[in-house]
């Protein structure tokens, strides 16, 4: 009779894994494939070695504290604009985005293309984003994986067309604007020549709204290209042009795109290039979260950049090796303090969905924040207004915040509005009215003054 192995513990080790890839080799560097197009997969997913599950998942831009001060002066200048005591409802939330006129500092994130991002969600999101008056950016893998044209005699509208006029038949004229992106690879399919002169895009050309983005990398896999899982029969459709390997086991291959070979000169010779050759769209550059993110955000700003996007490493995507999801980039309260003090339109991503991150990454020198996840299960929740609401309540949360923060514009915002629970505590330099913002210039005649404080008293 054969006594049952009992199996061999190991004390700090993530046995549980160890065995998966034990069974199941390359597959397990990545998610299941069962969950390809319907999990959304970031930092603190639980998906990675090491991982919490998402249970108090927190970074140290969630750390931060927004602390309001007791004096106010923007608020008394507020109060003598109004001629009455200031509300959150006074705060305008209202900003430029690379170029564009934006209801809110907000913009929609590109998803990519898996099947979660580029079907019926990815429309409805598009109809929303455009309702809300704000930008849209679409991901650089749309045309390469999906294809321009579709359909009988290849004349219905691709993915790329349909969220392109989805956004415009509810984008009210005259604000927001439609971002589309292109990375290395993806320049063989000549993506944005097609939308140049595409007439889905004329509508955005003439009304000064189309813009163009240089992919350089992600926050959720840096140094890494696109990855989408593809079918068999689309894996020898692929193959000629992007490495397609099999690693997921059977039935699946996996697509892999090159994230291409960068340096300032390249940078800035490609931003150019698109200046040139574009004159009518508006230019923006999107990085992953790199230890030289400073140096490379100030290279594309010199370059003539519209807007510099930063994906810190908490942004999700559709598809990413495990490891990278909770191990590797940099955070994007460390990408805000190395970047310091923009000097053009800065950009954030990652796990942005209510009012309190975003307003510490305005408060920290970004201009917007990009909703990508949180998006998309927004509109999963309710296609016709689940993302509306979602930022309805985002807006509600920073007019409130930045409002007790005696301040009534979002770019009012700056470092000092913040405390680090981490960080030694610096005196409090008395009066601040934010980074690179000059104090109020109020008027401080005698009458004024004593008419405002008779009425504040409650004597007016």
């Amino acid at each position: 009779m054969t006594t049952p192995r009992t199996p061999l513990a190991a004390d700090g080790l993530p046995a549980a894994a160890i065995r998966a890839r034990a069974r199941h080799g390359t597959r397990e560097v990545f998610p299941p494939v069962a969950a390809y197009g319907a999990e959304l997969f970031g930092a603190g997913s639980g998906a990675g070695p090491g991982a919490d599950g998402g249970q108090g998942h927190a970074d140290e831009l969630d750390r931060a504290r927004i602390v309001p001060p007791v004096f106010v002066p923007r608020r008394l200048e507020k109060l003598i604009e109004l001629g009455r005591e200031p509300l959150d409802d006074d705060v305008s939330l209202r900003t430029v985005i690379g170029g564009f006129d934006s209801a809110l500092p907000l913009y929609l994130s590109a998803f990519g293309s898996t099947r979660a991002g580029s079907g019926d969600l990815g429309i409805a999101a598009s109809r929303q984003a455009g309702r809300l008056g704000i930008p849209m950016v679409i991901g650089e893998n749309m045309v390469p994986v999906h294809g321009y044209r579709t359909g009988a005699g290849r004349a219905a509208p691709s993915a790329i067309t349909a969220r392109v006029r989805a956004y415009l038949d509810e984008c009210p004229e005259g604000t927001g604007g439609v971002v589309v992106q292109q990375s290395t690879e993806d320049a063989d399919s000549e993506v944005w020549n097609l939308l140049y002169s595409a007439p889905e895009t004329q509508p955005l050309l003439e009304s000064g709204r189309l813009a163009f983005e240089l992919k350089i990398g992600q926050g959720a896999k840096p140094g890494l290209g696109g990855m989408t899982v593809v079918d068999e029969a689309d894996a020898d459709r692929l193959g000629k042009r992007f490495a397609v390997r099999d690693t997921l086991g059977p039935g699946s291959r996996l697509r892999l795109a090159s994230p291409g070979t960068y340096t300032e000169e390249i940078v800035r010779q490609q931003l150019r290039f698109m200046r040139n050759n574009f004159p009518r769209a508006r230019v923006w550059a999107k990085f992953h979260p790199g230890r030289d993110i400073a140096n490379a955000a100030s290279t594309a700003w010199r370059a003539g950049a519209d807007a510099v996007t930063v994906d810190g490493a908490e942004g999700g995507t559709g598809w990413a090796p495990r490891v990278f999801l909770d191990h590797v980039g940099l955070p994007l309260a460390e990408c805000l303090r190395r970047v310091g003090r923009p000097d053009g339109c800065l950009l954030v991503t990652g796990r942005m969905w209510e009012g309190g991150r975003v307003v510490r990454s305005l408060a920290l020198g970004a201009t917007a924040a990009g909703l990508g996840r949180a998006a998309l299960v927004a509109v999963d929740e309710d296609p016709q207004d689940g993302l509306v609401r979602l930022v309805e309540a985002l807006a509600l949360e920073s007019r409130l915040l930045i409002s007790a923060l005696g301040k009534y514009t979002a770019d009012a915002l700056g470092p000092d509005d913040l405390w680090w629970p981490d960080r030694p505590t610096a005196p409090d330099p008395s009066p601040s009215y934010g980074t690179g913002a000059a104090g109020p210039h109020l008027t401080d005649t005698a009458t004024s003054v004593a008419a405002t404080a008779d009425r504040i008293g409650g004597r007016a």
